[in-house]
């Protein structure tokens, strides 16, 4: 019995415990499969907020085939052709306006501009009431796939085939430019810019002689400036129209292009309509500029030259060998200057803000006289900002235009122009700060990013423009930008000259690739160029060649006047005119760990030696020559006064020659390595072949045994230089 109801027990925990598991067992699958459910739930709830998606924007659309009449809600017309897209940029504006006044902006809205020519009469202007806000930006675009333009340009008709002094010319009457109403200086034929006749056809002519100017032209400052020269006989005449006739010198750092006020062919004297700003002298040197005519009917006589007759309103064509009527596009720009305008009021603290253009193709501005100054700095930009916050230039195109392609003027701050193309400019690509220190904090510009564009085919009229402008202005970003084929300097930051007071501060500018700049027309200009007080200021990774002057200052890296506290480091630069970099004067700049080569005149050259305090410490770098001396002194230093630190340096000669390791200008004076060690410089620096992979291609990769490691070299790749990948 005891054993029965032992049995009994065992049986009944048994199932006790049965029981229990299968309760655990239910249990647990209720667990899982209850948060199964949930998580099915939640990615069917997840799917159903990305397909409404849509419904967080508001979306306007702007077709050349819509009408402003219309609600703008659709992207193309409906079958009752009753509604459908806006047919301009100007409604979808004023589209927003309106809806800000009826509901206030809740919503991100999206503008969507289709395919096609929007021509403006106007330039388009923002102004403080129709900017977005962080939560809800308003965005211009591109429509998926489709490349919109936006043109200042009036598209030419009417040509007819004659005759002109033996060659065929087309020719098209324009009313307005006959009436007075309008006149143009830049003509497109299929998207190519075509240039205005000028003599003489290659090269230049040069100035015979100024009248009131001393025999030495060396003892006149270079602000005074003349009205008048005399000319070579035959150079100049009196040609038809003289006042449209254009004399454009070129001297110094600077184009002066100025028209003709009368000809005295008796004499061989020309009078200009204004007075030049620099001495007509070029350069440093004492004899006169070169110069060339622009405009001149007489001279019509190429494929591919125009002219404009303003009193008749004839325009005058030379077609290339391919180009026949009817097959080709001519546009002329109708709008000077701008085509769009961010217009806050920075001083009243009202600001254009969140606003974003993105995609959208930029073409077709004209220019206008302007004083010829360095940078060619007042010349505007087709995209002004004046008073713009937190706005954007994203994938944009500006091309063909008569000033800069983007001016990004006062009391700008948090601004993105990021991987645009702005090619085939009158002037240079991007203008940021102002030329004038900013008074009030409201107009301070700062906080700009300039990244991943690409800048290319500039000066095209006013030859002294840059790359990419930074005057008085701060805390800005210049990375990744790919810069060539300019006239003048790629990119220049700061714009006090000496050592007074300077906004320009805390700017870096990095991973840039820039090349042939300068391309022998104008003097003393550089790949990257700074001016004044800018600490904070780093030059650092980017690669820099080929930079030709005409005749003094082709340089890699330029401090120019008063340019101090700056780093410049892990930078590549070669093949230029002058040297590799160069500091006119300034105080306690840091270079180190660089790669300069093939300097022609130099690698690294200091102008202005000051007493007091060292211009700047030289430490880590590899320097590369092919016969040029290593280290030049120019018109006013001499390295007996300490003016530098230099360590830790390696030193090479491709020629196989031992380096020259100074040459002073002013002295003639040149040193050997133990001569330049007794003045205490580059005492643990070596002369040796620091092993690159293909030098004479260009490969400054360091094989694995490279003596440069021994100075304590740091190898950096710059294989990511220029723009990057969306």
């Amino acid at each position: 019995m005891f054993k029965e109801q032992i049995l009994r027990e065992d049986v009944m925990n048994r199932l006790y415990i049965s029981i229990l598991l299968m309760f655990i067992i239910m249990g647990a699958f209720i667990y899982v499969f209850s948060h199964l459910l949930l998580r099915m739930e939640h990615m069917i709830s997840s799917e159903d907020s990305q397909i409404q998606n849509t419904s967080e924007f508001i979306i306007f659309y702007v077709s050349p085939n819509g009408s402003d009449s219309w609600s703008g809600k659709l992207p193309e017309p409906n079958k009752d052709r009753t509604d459908g897209p806006f047919a301009t940029i100007t409604r979808a504006r004023d589209a927003i306006r309106e809806l800000k006044r009826k509901e206030g902006l809740k919503r991100p809205v999206i503008v969507m501009i289709r395919d096609g020519i929007y021509h403006l009469n106007e330039p388009l202007v923002f102004t403080p009431e129709d900017s977005g806000t962080d939560d809800c930006p308003i965005i211009y675009q591109a429509y998926p796939g489709e490349h919109p333009i936006i043109s200042g340009g009036v598209l030419l008709k009417g040509f007819n085939i004659e005759n002109l002094n033996g060659k065929k010319v087309w020719v098209t009457e324009i009313p307005e430019v006959k009436e007075g109403k309008w006149y143009f200086r830049q003509l497109f034929v299929n998207g190519k810019r075509r240039f205005r006749p000028r003599l003489p056809k290659h090269g230049f002519y040069r100035i015979a002689s100024v009248p009131n100017y001393p025999p030495m032209l060396l003892k006149l400052k270079l602000q005074e400036g003349s009205n008048s020269f005399s000319y070579n006989s035959g150079d100049i005449r009196n040609w038809r129209n003289l006042q449209d006739v254009e004399v454009v010198i070129l001297h110094f750092w600077i184009e002066e292009r100025i028209p003709i006020k009368s000809v005295d062919e008796e004499h061989n004297l020309v009078t200009l309509a204004s007075k030049t700003l620099f001495v007509l002298r070029d350069g440093w040197h004492n004899e006169y500029p070169r110069y060339y005519v622009e405009n001149v009917f007489e001279a019509l006589s190429e494929p591919g030259e125009w002219y404009l007759d303003r009193s008749t309103g004839r325009l005058y064509y030379i077609p290339m060998p391919n180009e026949r009527l009817g097959n080709v596009s001519i546009v002329a720009p109708k709008l000077k200057w701008y085509l769009i305008k961010f217009l806050g009021e920075p001083n009243k603290g009202k600001y254009v803000e969140h606003i974003v253009l993105k995609g959208l193709t930029f073409q077709y501005t004209d220019w206008d006289h302007v004083l010829s100054h360095q940078a060619a700095f007042l010349v505007p930009g087709a995209i002004y900002l004046k008073g713009a916050k937190s706005c954007a230039i994203e994938y944009c195109t500006i091309s063909h235009v008569g000033g800069y392609g983007i001016e990004v003027g006062s009391g700008c701050s948090d601004i993105r122009i990021v991987g645009n193309e702005i090619y085939d400019m009158g002037a240079g690509g991007i203008k940021v700060g102002t030329h004038e220190i900013p008074r009030n904090p409201l107009e301070a510009t700062h906080h700009i990013v300039i990244t991943d564009n690409h800048i290319h085919h500039g000066g095209r009229i006013f030859h002294s423009a840059v790359g990419i402008w930074i005057g008085h202005s701060r805390c800005n970003l210049i990375a990744h930008n790919h810069i060539h084929d300019l006239y003048y300097t790629g990119i220049s930051i700061g714009w006090t000259w000496g050592y007074g007071e300077s906004y320009t501060r805390y700017n870096v500018v990095e991973f840039n690739h820039i090349h042939d700049i300068g391309q022998g027309l104008l003097s003393d200009l550089g790949g990257i160029y700074t001016l004044g007080i800018q600490p904070g200021t780093v030059i650092r990774h980017n690669l820099i060649y080929n930079i030709e002057a005409y005749d003094y200052g082709g340089w890699g890296i330029y401090l120019d006047e008063g340019s101090s506290y700056i780093l410049v480091e892990n930078n590549v630069v070669y093949n230029t005119m002058s040297g590799s970099f160069h500091q006119h004067y300034g105080r306690e700049n840091v270079v180190r760990n660089n790669i300069f080569a093939f300097g022609r005149k130099g690698l690294v050259v200091l102008s202005k030696g000051e007493e007091g305090h060292i211009a700047f410490i030289f430490e880590r770098n590899i320097l590369v020559s092919n016969g040029s001396p290593l280290f030049v002194g120019g018109y006013a230093e001499r390295f007996t006064l300490h003016n530098i630190i230099s360590n830790y340096n390696l030193f090479w000669d491709i020629s196989g020659k031992e380096p020259l390791l100074c040459l002073e200008e002013s002295t003639g004076r040149k040193y050997t390595l133990s001569q330049w060690r007794a003045l205490n410089y580059d005492t643990f620096s070596i002369i040796a072949n620091p092993k690159f992979k293909d030098v004479m291609n260009y490969d400054f990769t360091l094989l694995d045994d490279s003596p440069a490691f021994k100075i304590y070299f740091k190898p950096f790749s710059l294989s990511n230089v220029g723009p990057r990948r969306k």
